[in-house]
C-alpha cells in the first residue's frame, strides 16, 4: 500500500501536519455552530451586566487568583448539581469577560454562592477563613478591607464593556462612580460573590 499508517508514524513532519488537519477541522465543527446558537449567545431570563460595585468586585477576584482554587461552572451531574445546585448553562455567562469556568477546586464551586450567605459571613471569611470553616486551608484576605475600591476607572471600563454588548446605560454608567465611591475592595468582592448564580431562577 503507497500511503498507509506506517508512513504517517515514520514521518514526523506529516504526521504533524494531519494532526493540525484533524484538530482545525474538528473544532471548527464543534465551536463554530455554538456561535449560531440562541442558548450560547443569549443571556438567560433576568440575567443582568454587574452592577459598578459587583464590576470592581469581579476585577479584584481576578486579580486575586481565586479562579485558580474556585471553578465557577457545575456539571450536569447528579453529584455536582445536590451539592452545588442547578447545573450551569452558557446564558449565564454572556457578561463574563473573561468567564471564570474551569475544574480547579481546591475551594468548592462558587457559581451559585450568591445570596448563600450572609455579607457578615463573606466578610468575616475573607479576613479569615477558618473562624468560619475550620478545616480551610483559603488564605485570608484582610487588607481588602482598608483598600479603597477603585471608583475613578469603573466608569470607563462599563463604557467599554457597552461596546461589547454589555447594555449599560448613560445613567448607569454615570451613576457608577458615586456607587462605588467610599467603599472598600472588600464591599466590591462581596457585591460580586453576592450576585453569582443568581439569574438562574431554577438555581437551589
Amino acid at each position: 500500500m503507497a500511503f498507509s499508517h506506517s508512513r504517517i508514524e515514520r514521518n514526523i513532519g506529516l504526521m504533524m501536519l494531519l494532526i493540525v488537519l484533524l484538530v482545525s477541522v474538528g473544532g471548527s465543527v464543534e465551536i463554530i455552530p455554538l456561535f449560531f446558537q440562541k442558548s450560547t449567545t443569549e443571556p438567560v431570563a433576568g440575567l443582568k451586566p454587574y452592577s459598578a460595585l459587583a464590576l470592581t468586585g469581579r476585577d479584584i477576584y481576578v486579580r486575586e487568583g481565586c479562579y485558580n482554587c474556585h471553578s465557577q461552572m457545575i456539571r450536569p451531574f447528579r453529584a455536582e448539581t445536590e451539592r452545588y445546585g442547578h447545573y450551569s448553562v452558557a446564558g449565564e455567562f454572556v457578561y463574563d469577560r473573561p468567564f471564570q469556568w474551569g475544574s480547579k477546586r481546591t475551594g468548592p464551586d462558587l457559581a451559585r454562592v450568591g445570596g448563600r450567605y450572609t455579607d457578615e459571613w463573606h466578610r468575616i471569611h475573607l479576613t479569615n477563613p477558618r473562624d468560619v470553616v475550620p478545616e480551610s486551608n483559603m488564605p485570608g484576605y484582610p487588607w481588602l478591607a482598608a483598600n479603597p475600591a477603585d471608583a475613578a476607572g469603573v466608569a470607563a471600563k462599563m463604557r467599554a464593556l457597552r461596546t461589547l454588548g454589555h447594555p449599560y446605560t448613560d445613567a448607569e454608567i454615570a451613576a457608577a462612580p458615586e456607587a462605588v465611591k467610599d467603599r472598600t475592595e472588600m464591599d466590591a468582592l462581596i457585591a460580586y460573590l453576592q450576585v453569582l448564580g443568581t439569574s438562574l431562577k431554577t438555581a437551589r
